[in-house]
């Protein structure tokens, strides 16, 4: 090649992709290869989701049933209404696994965030030690999929000495300055119910289980930023009193509650629901509205954009059980938000990225990445029709 200088440098600074485990456990040579995967695309963020009601993913010394019983379920949903099988499922990752990930990823200048989701989303947890929830169990890891009742007790100082001795491990094994705390889909009937978490309500003066809630993910943030670390929490994290040391993670919600944050100076990972997750069927989410996402909506004036480090996409695995199917969601898709968290929106041209895309996808063929393919990627007009209906509904269902 000729002597040439080149002068390139990344639109957004976090370019990130998450994989959820904790419904369905890849394994670490799928992790690993989509480490390779993203390295190619100049993604610089894993985002690791390694708890979930279904399945707990990490090895933690101190409290080993989390692996031995948390790891572990019966069966598995083969739909969100349907039935459900009697096959076990189980899988998780020691912490000599996380350790190797984690170097691996190091060298490919790549972030790993681990997310364990509190206070909702801990049934596994529970399952494995049922004194911290509020009824004390028995509780079994969940086999369906959707959103349970059972959360972690706040009104149990007990609670707070367990998560912040998983999390003491969480940071040995990671040394992302981040970690992630879920704080979403927290249905709080127990706590109303639980006369451990009205005390605490009573004493700490907070007025309600909102209240508690904030107070909840605030003791964490507190303790994580006792330990050098920045605590990021899903949208419903943020509320009334919420500490300012939060990194948010938009993905559903009023946008001017978001905007209204922004002006305090708070940042925010952009991954709106119904445009960046993998998990979607190219009807709803076509390859061409993947590409024409842009984190910054025009609302956002130049100081509000500069509260906004980047994008992720995001991969929830309930219908993803394998490296085909994982592949497939992902794969072209995720070509897309790379470019968008490179490239400046100026630039950015769809037929310019589908020309690039057809060597791009020889490339993956190659790499043994089973993608899905044009017809597949843009739906015939029907299916487009009803994927359009469907943003409808549920736009008008998350509006608040």
């Amino acid at each position: 090649m000729p002597c040439l200088h080149i002068g390139d440098y990344p639109r957004f600074a976090w370019r990130g992709f998450m994989l959820d485990e904790g419904r369905h456990f890849h394994g670490k040579e799928t992790v690993l290869k989509y480490l390779d995967l993203l390295a190619l695309q100049k993604l610089n963020v894993f985002h690791w989701h390694l708890t979930e009601d279904q399945g707990w993913r990490l090895q933690i010394q101190q409290y080993p049933r989390l692996a031995e019983v948390g790891a572990w379920r019966s069966g598995s949903a083969r739909g969100f209404i349907g039935k459900v099988d009697s096959i076990p499922y189980s899988g998780f990752y020691t912490q000599e696994d996380i350790r190797e990930i984690v170097a691996y990823a190091s060298s490919l200048h790549i972030q790993v965030i681990p997310e364990i989701d509190m206070p909702g989303h801990s049934l596994a947890a529970l399952a494995a030690y049922p004194e911290y929830g509020c009824k004390g169990g028995p509780y079994q890891v969940a086999r369906k999929w959707g959103i349970f009742p059972e959360l972690y007790c706040p009104g149990r100082e007990q609670t707070f000495t367990f998560l912040q001795n998983i999390l003491a491990e969480v940071i040995d094994l990671f040394p992302s300055p981040f970690i992630h705390l879920g704080g979403d889909e927290t249905p709080t009937r127990r706590w109303k119910a639980c006369p451990d978490c009205q005390q605490r309500i009573r004493n700490e003066h907070l007025g309600n289980e909102a209240g508690l809630k904030v107070y909840f993910m605030n003791r964490i943030a507190a303790w994580l930023g006792e330990h050098g670390r920045t605590p990021i929490g899903y949208s419903e994290v943020l509320g009334a009193g919420l500490a300012q040391n939060y990194l948010l993670q938009y993905w559903v919600g009023k946008p001017d509650r978001f905007m209204a944050a922004m002006r305090q100076g708070r940042q925010v990972i952009m991954s709106t629901y119904l445009r960046t997750y993998l998990d979607h069927s190219y009807a709803l989410t076509p390859l061409s509205q993947a590409y024409a996402y842009d984190p910054l909506s025009p609302d956002l004036d130049a100081g509000l954009a500069a509260q906004v480090p980047g994008l992720e996409a995001l991969l929830w695995s309930e219908f993803v059980p394998n490296r085909a199917r994982l592949d497939y969601q992902v794969f072209p898709r995720l070509c897309a938000f790379a470019e968008t968290g490179w490239t400046p929106a100026s630039n950015k041209e769809y037929a310019d990225f589908i020309n690039r895309l057809g060597v791009f996808e020889e490339r993956l063929e190659l790499l043994g990445v089973a993608h899905a393919h044009r017809g597949q990627v843009e739906p015939p007009w029907l299916e487009r029709l009803l994927g359009m209906l469907t943003i409808a509904r549920a736009q008008k269902n998350t509006a608040g």
